[in-house]
């Protein structure tokens, strides 16, 4: 049985609606104009144990508003979902026991304490054993350095340090699902490494089952498997991401380091394009099924030193796929 349920979720709010200039405004105050904002609109999909799923979409999308109704913050407007055998807004307590949550833009740590002093708070709130308590701080400790600055006031920490140590109070009474809504916005390329090591080892390690949203692209292809795609509130895709790259954009990128100059014109093999870090490399864009014709072409043809084989860049796949 799937740990995630959701099932035509959808998501309503009410708002006045503004009327322009002063006599618009006035009237408005004395006779009001509402609409209804659809932020999420009939979305369905299952979650099995020990997935990690990148839930993606753009801005104003209805990520985070789904992330709110599964956590129990918000209540649907229609539709049913069940989270660990829970309704969340119907069994908020129970709920919160199965979950763990990180918004990356808010800490749930108490802003003038030390770090440690807050997880020996959460540990009373959440009844975690000494036992448990010690081992999951031996852990966090190994994987996220916490001892780095557990002894440190929250506020005094950096914005890669306090992710850390909201992951760290989040997995405190080891939850068995984890939500995580943009937890590494505008945190550095280290402490990003670190964190993604860390999520795919209490996965693998755990079976914690994560939903993830982020911009990161490249999080979403280093972490997840499998990505639902949300867009103006509605479901565009759900499945592997390798499928996806097959279905939105079937072309390869071929990358050539030419051993000397060469003023031959590559757009006879495909299409150029910006090419990676690696200086002197050059890119064209080719047709999946073509690859190897054309790979031998240019090995026959040109003084190639190296040669690469690669998929699309991810954000460009979901750039497409948003636009479908």
């Amino acid at each position: 049985m799937p740990i995630i349920q959701v099932e035509q979720l959808t998501k309503q709010f009410t708002r006045r609606k503004k009327r322009p200039g002063f006599w618009g405004g006035l009237t408005q105050l004395v006779s009001p104009d509402h609409e209804v904002i659809t932020a999420v609109d009939q979305v369905s999909f299952n979650v099995e144990q020990g997935e990690i799923i990148g839930y993606i979409g753009p801005n104003g999308a209805g990520k985070s508003t789904t992330m709110k109704m599964l956590t129990g913050i918000l209540v649907p407007t229609a539709g049913t979902l069940q989270v660990a055998g829970c309704v969340p807004h119907q069994q908020r307590t129970e709920h919160a026991r199965h979950i763990g949550v990180v918004f990356g833009q808010r800490t749930h740590l108490w802003w003038d304490v030390p770090v440690i002093d807050s997880l020996h708070l959460l540990r009373d709130i959440y009844k975690v054993s000494e036992a448990q308590f010690r081992a999951n701080l031996e852990i966090f400790n190994d994987l996220l350095e916490l001892n780095e600055f557990q002894n440190v006031p929250v506020r005094q920490l950096s914005l890669g340090q306090r992710v850390r140590a909201d992951i760290a109070a989040a997995l405190l009474h080891n939850p068995t699902i984890l939500f995580l809504d943009e937890p590494t916005i505008g945190v550095d390329a280290i402490s990003k490494d670190r964190l993604r090591t860390f999520i795919k080892e209490i996965n693998h390690d755990r079976q914690v089952t994560i939903l993830l949203t982020t911009h990161d692209m490249g999080e979403i292809e280093k972490l997840s498997s499998r990505v639902i795609i949300i867009d103006h509130g509605r479901l565009k895709y759900d499945g592997g991401l390798g499928d996806l790259t097959r279905r939105i954009a079937p072309f390869k990128r071929i990358g050539l380091l030419l051993g000397e100059p060469c003023p031959c014109d590559l757009s006879v093999y495909g299409v150029p394009v910006e090419g990676g870090e690696e200086e002197g490399k050059q890119y064209v864009q080719v047709k999946a099924d073509e690859v190897a014709a054309i790979t031998a072409r240019m090995l026959s043809d040109l003084p190639v030193r190296d040669l690469t084989i690669e998929d699309p860049p991810i954000e460009n796949v979901i750039e497409r796929a948003f636009n479908d």
